[in-house]
């Protein structure tokens, strides 16, 4: 195996991550990475390359209604916050200046907070974290619909009050898993989901049915606030 196809492996979780967080579904934005494949830049490294090649497809794809920021914005926000590349890089990435860049994400971070607000569910077994996060999602303009710290709480806590959007950890200890209490909760519901995980690379393979979105912890206050528009405004379920 040569150098650049190791490369390309290498960056394809990234690809993933950034191709279902935009299109908010696995199954669109895997189907985006195979197709970006071919159409990637020459003079970029593979992470770039894929992030280019997506950017541009997404031209042409359907686009839900979604309030308050531009494609351009979303995509800035996501590879700058989301993916953490440099303003320069996401500049690069989307054939703007970095002039041109900084003022877009200047606008896309004050926008953010125009949106409409959601109920938002929390499961999450570490109550500093926990804490952490009912200060971000309110800090974004949402509302805190309840704490779970356990799968059967998240369980009984989404069957008693409807929400716009579920929080969750993957691994809540001795409480269970995160991943099974969504499956459990999207038997009778369509709420979109954001996982919170310290290893997001264990959970995009492209094997099997994963989270459209995922950040990583710890995690930063403006990646938290972009994935959780996404989720709102475009997203999908994660999990059948």
């Amino acid at each position: 195996m040569s150098a650049t196809q190791q490369e390309l492996i290498a960056a394809l979780p990234y690809a993933r991550r950034f191709a279902r967080a935009l299109t908010g579904s696995q199954g669109e934005g895997d189907g985006l990475v195979g197709r970006a494949i071919p159409r990637m830049p020459r003079d970029m490294p593979p992470r770039l390359g894929f992030y280019a090649a997506i950017t541009q497809l997404m031209r042409d794809h359907p686009q839900r209604e979604a309030p308050g920021l531009t494609l351009v914005q979303r995509q800035l926000l996501l590879l700058t916050a989301l993916e953490e590349v440099t303003l320069a890089d996401a500049a690069r990435v989307l054939d703007m200046t970095p002039e041109q860049a900084a003022e877009e994400v200047r606008q896309a971070r004050h926008d953010l907070r125009q949106v409409a607000a959601t109920d938002i569910l929390i499961i999450e077994d570490e109550p500093v974290i926990a804490m952490d996060l009912q200060m971000l999602v309110q800090g974004c303009g949402h509302r805190v619909a309840g704490v779970a710290m356990t799968e059967r709480e998240a369980v009984r806590l989404a069957n008693e009050r409807p929400v716009g959007l579920i929080l969750a950890d993957v691994n809540l200890g001795r409480g269970g898993s995160g991943i099974s209490a969504v499956r459990t909760i999207m038997e009778s519901t369509t709420t979109p989901v954001i996982f919170v995980t310290a290893y997001p690379e264990l959970l995009l393979t492209a094997e099997g049915i994963e989270p459209a979105f995922i950040v990583r912890k710890p995690f930063d206050p403006l990646s938290l606030a972009i994935a959780t528009y996404q989720a709102v405004h475009a997203g999908r379920v994660p999990i059948p």
